[in-house]
């Protein structure tokens, strides 16, 4: 079409463009910027100004207009110790756990075999006397008073077996939540360190125990009283009351129980009471309950199954020899004697005190993983892993209000 005179230039068009010095034609959506063709291997390639080429973060855009800007590229998270600082996935909080506790084996599974080697010891001694009070039964005419006091003496075995099983498991996850945390921050801990940083914190510990045995007794004198006047009040068709019941009185368990599943990493971490580490726990699972109960569910059902596979054979080897030993010896009581129970316990400690390790690890990292998720706590490790090593090794993560951070707020 032949152009009017006086007016502008048709604007260029890149199908108009020549051809470069290799041949190459200017293709559609391709625009051919002037000057030499970028040299091998710099990542720019003809017709594209260099876009994407490293130093050179603009591109030229059509006709001279808007730079393009060049593209970010990913970069991964910094992972200074075994987990990566951001949200974590399950299965980087499950192999977190585990190399936490590798690299940590006398602060982990040191302090779980100690402590469970104290509950094994004190249930085999308290076992014993119950055996024995229990042979008021072999006679032929037990009297009334030698059998109530042999189901006292059994009833007082399992409360105090429960009570000093559930201090010591409550004890161990807390203790265990230090080097786990500083693992993170990539400082190792000795077994000697772990207790000097959580000897503070045991009391708050088992303030929270006791706090939750309340709460607990309280739902079950509800669910006891609510029972007795349903079976009062409504004969034989109590059932119909007490069964839904029983049942909510469970599930309002479970979902209490995870509710405060981080509240012992809470208060040996932030230097918090018992009911305040009881609300941030609160608030750290808001949105998230499901998931933390998933994780903790499976959690437990590898631990069990794991443990069984492995302890269930060795306990029935150490069954095996006691009884060929007692028919050498031709003690017909051999099954029964304190060292078969004696070894059967240390079987069973031994593992139990395996899995709770391996448990509390993954609590601790759920515990990071939330603060993560709501507060933008990998900044905050990312400062303190830099801190620990310029000279801060018992730095805890999380809770040192020394190095500027303040519990319970965004980072």
């Amino acid at each position: 079409m032949p152009q009017e005179p006086g007016a502008p230039p048709p604007p260029s068009s890149p199908w108009d463009r020549p051809s470069d010095p290799s041949g190459h034609q200017g293709a559609p959506g391709r625009f051919t910027a002037p000057g030499p063709s970028p040299a091998p291997g710099s990542g720019g390639a003809p017709g594209w100004g260099g876009y994407g080429a490293p130093g050179a973060p603009w591109g030229n855009g059509p006709s001279g207009g808007q730079p393009f800007p060049r593209a970010p590229r990913y970069q991964a998270p910094p992972k200074p110790g075994v987990i990566p600082l951001r949200p974590l996935g399950l299965g980087e909080i499950l192999d977190g756990a585990f190399q936490a506790c590798r690299r940590n084996p006398l602060a982990t599974f040191g302090i779980a075999i100690l402590l469970q080697a104290v509950v094994a010891l004190v249930t085999v001694l308290m076992l014993g006397n119950v055996l024995s009070s229990l042979e008021v039964f072999e006679s032929q005419n037990p009297t009334p008073d030698s059998i109530i006091g042999a189901f006292a003496g059994f009833g007082v075995f399992a409360s105090v077996a429960g009570i000093v099983s559930a201090a010591a498991l409550l004890v161990l996850q807390g203790i265990l939540v230090i080097p786990l945390a500083r693992a993170v921050i990539n400082q190792r801990t000795s077994f000697g360190q772990a207790w000097r940083l959580s000897r503070s914190r045991i009391l708050p510990l088992l303030g929270f125990g006791l706090l939750s045995v309340a709460a607990g007794l309280v739902g079950l004198v509800v669910v006891v009283g609510i029972s007795a006047l349903a079976i009062i009040g409504l004969a034989e068709y109590s059932a119909l009351v007490i069964v839904p019941l029983v049942l909510a009185g469970m599930a309002a368990l479970v979902w209490a129980g995870i509710k405060l599943a981080v509240a012992p990493a809470a208060i040996m971490l932030e230097g918090i009471g018992p009911w305040t580490a009881v609300k941030r726990s609160w608030q750290l699972t808001r949105g998230n309950w499901w998931r933390t109960f998933g994780i903790v569910l499976l959690t437990s059902i590898i631990v069990s199954i794991i443990g069984s596979v492995i302890s269930t054979p060795l306990t029935f080897a150490v069954s095996l020899f006691f009884g060929f030993s007692s028919s050498a010896s031709a003690a017909p009581d051999a099954l029964d004697s304190l060292p078969l129970l004696i070894a059967t316990q240390a079987i069973a400690a031994l593992f139990t005190a395996i899995g709770y390790a391996f448990q509390a690890g993954v609590t601790a990292l759920l515990y990071v993983d939330l603060r993560m998720r709501r507060e933008g706590f990998d900044v905050v490790l990312l400062r303190e892993h830099e801190q620990a090593g310029a000279g801060h090794p018992d730095i805890l993560p999380g809770g040192t209000a020394s190095f500027g951070h303040q519990p319970g707020g965004p980072a």
